[in-house]
């Protein structure tokens, strides 16, 4: 890639475009350019900061640019080059507004015609002449809630019936800080003091975790996926709430283990980390997934204990006989409404409806691989979501349909507050990612 395409904000309209018109993770999407291009610190934490802010704050910079642009059609790109560089102005106290003129007006000059050029031209013209409409005149509470922190009305209103209005504001508030950088230490390669010490001589900046043991967040110094750390599986990029869920189920060492939605594996190599002479299972139901766990466990060591099978956990009477293993997870497939700070997109590409209809397929895969926990082993069920109709209405139906589990309190390591024996962490407790903790034993 030439000096020329190199420009951050030519790579922020880019992975912008990719998220609205192909459904592309942000994260994914600005791990894989930043991995491909060898940016300066500067020119990654700007590109960095300029796509999540888009993504945050999606919903209100559409309601601000909409006057200037009155519904009129123009490519996706465009769009994007509009909502970037509108953020810029509203967001980046930093970055001059002539700056973000003159950038704007070369990317549209470079990408379009001199139509477009004229065009982006007299639209951020016209936005810094006139300034924008504020939220307050939006008479609905809830619209306005919805527009000024850019969530979806129909989460909003989840929220408010679950926690109050209140703690929906709270929530809601801290979804627009930076997602930390947390990862979690291999402790079977490296101790966390020694990542630590590695990691500060190189410049970054380091903290233990304040939510789970084995983790630490990292701020300043760059990204910890170009380390040689992250390449040697010494570290794995993972939240501090995602550590949580492996660290609950309180293995000993030498059980035996299914990962029954594993991909794309992170919490399976958690579990292969605290085991010693017991294995784990992990099944997925994509073969292309079951790869990249198998490529995870080459990297971090673990090929031994780890067994990889393309399988959906609902069919799991073909190769496992019933009582087969000490411990299952079932780290479901849901909304990943608890990760709206990490992958800002995911907040307006789901409904209701799918919420409850991944209901239905929680409760299919914990009743089905129910009869392989055995007997005083126990069934971990996490979501990365913060819906109650994925999260305690799952367990609900399920302890109705199943009288040989009861429900266990959830204990971590830095014994963190639950309610009702589950753990369910908001994203403003602790700013980590939003996710949902229960265990169940199996009693007879």
């Amino acid at each position: 890639m030439n000096e020329e395409n190199k420009n951050p904000r030519l790579m922020a309209v880019e992975i912008l475009t990719k998220v609205a018109k192909n459904g592309a993770y942000s994260n994914l999407a600005l791990n894989q350019v930043l991995k491909k291009n060898q940016l300066s610190r500067v020119d990654a934490n700007l590109l960095t900061i300029i796509v999540y802010g888009v993504l945050q704050n999606l919903l209100l910079l559409e309601f601000w640019l909409e006057p200037f642009v009155k519904g009129k059609k123009m490519d996706d790109w465009v769009n994007q080059l509009l909502l970037m560089s509108l953020y810029q102005l509203k967001f980046l106290d930093k970055v001059p507004d002539h700056a973000v003129l003159n950038e704007a007006i070369k990317i549209a000059k470079n990408k379009g015609h001199d139509g477009t050029r004229k065009f982006v031209t007299g639209v951020l013209h016209a936005i810094l002449r006139k300034g924008v409409l504020e939220t307050a005149i939006i008479e609905d509470e809830t619209e306005r809630l919805s527009i000024s922190y850019s969530v979806p009305v129909w989460i909003v209103e989840e929220l408010k019936k679950q926690v109050g209005y209140d703690k929906t504001v709270s929530i809601l508030v801290s979804l627009n800080k930076a997602p930390k950088q947390a990862l979690r230490v291999n402790e079977s390669k490296i101790s966390v003091e020694e990542v630590a010490s590695e990691l500060i001589s190189q410049g970054f900046k380091v903290e233990n975790s304040q939510v789970a043991a084995g983790s630490l967040i990292v701020e300043k110094g760059g990204h910890v996926s170009l380390t040689s750390l992250f390449a040697e599986g010494k570290v794995m990029l993972q939240d501090e709430s995602a550590s949580l869920v492996v660290e609950a189920m309180g293995l000993n060492g030498d059980e035996r283990v299914l990962d029954a939605c594993a991909a794309p594996g992170g919490k399976t190599m958690q579990i292969a980390d605290y085991l010693r002479t017991g294995t784990v299972t992990a099944l997925d139901i994509h073969k292309h997934k079951i790869k990249l766990i198998k490529e995870n466990a080459l990297k971090c060591g673990f090929e031994e204990k780890i067994k990889q099978l393309q399988l959906d956990a609902r069919k799991m009477g073909a190769y496992f006989e019933p009582k087969s293993f000490n411990q299952i997870l079932v780290d479901a497939p849901c909304s990943g409404i608890g990760l709206m700070r990490r992958k800002p997109e995911v907040r307006y590409e789901k409904s209701l409806q799918d919420s409850l209809n991944l209901h239905k397929v929680q409760v299919g895969i914990l009743d089905k691989v129910a009869d392989y926990v055995e007997v005083n082993g126990y069934l971990t069920y996490s979501t990365c979501t913060i819906l109650d109709t994925e999260n305690t209405r799952v367990i609900t139906e399920f302890l109705e349909m199943h009288h040989e589990f009861e429900q266990i309190e959830v204990k971590t390591k830095l014994k963190l507050p639950n309610i009702s024996k589950s753990l369910t962490i908001y994203p403003d407790d602790y700013e980590s990612d939003g996710f949902f903790i229960t265990r169940l034993k199996r009693v007879r």
